[in-house]
């Protein structure tokens, strides 16, 4: 009886903890024998940033990397992940309901963006008010590898129906 009720606690308890998504890193997105792309470096001479405005040419998205292999493995994946908001689509009401997660702020407004498999597209479950772009945010939702294209850069993970929340410091 003891052993019967065991296995019935096991067979109702493994559904809800294989349910609990995996803490995954941007770096888990690459596979193992790539090299993640380095974050743009840092402007502090401001004197130079229209120089460097206007040595880019054409649409972010046409500058990014195209080397990009994917994970195949995380498709399908429950995950959480932090990351930052690059807003897609926002209400008449200022919440979020479409956006691309990045590794750094300010990726995919610096051209060029990080290359598609370090970027997910993500529709949410239930549209959000954000904060300021620079704030971090933790995304909760099942990862599929499948291809997104934006004027502004190129995805290689989706994320549909997700959740986020913020992440305070």
């Amino acid at each position: 009886m003891l052993r019967a009720l065991l296995a019935l606690s096991l067979i109702v308890a493994l559904p809800l903890w294989a349910a609990e998504p995996r803490e995954l890193t941007w770096s888990e997105m690459l596979p193992a024998d790539t090299a993640p792309a380095a974050p743009p470096a840092a402007m502090h001479d401001l004197s130079k940033l229209a120089d460097a405005l206007a040595a880019e040419t054409g649409p972010a998205a046409s500058q990014q990397s195209v080397a990009a292999p994917v994970v195949k493995a995380l498709d399908g994946q429950l995950v959480k992940l932090p990351g930052y908001i690059v807003p897609l689509d926002v209400t008449e009401e200022g919440r979020v309901t479409e956006f691309l997660l990045v590794p750094y702020y300010g990726a995919c407004i610096h051209v060029p963006p990080p290359p598609p498999n370090q970027i997910i597209h993500v529709t949410l479950a239930t549209p959000i008010a954000l904060g300021d772009l620079w704030d971090p945010y933790r995304l909760a939702g099942r990862l599929q590898v499948k291809r997104f294209d934006a004027d502004i850069a190129s995805a290689s993970y989706d994320a549909a129906a997700a959740t986020l929340t913020a992440i305070h410091n």
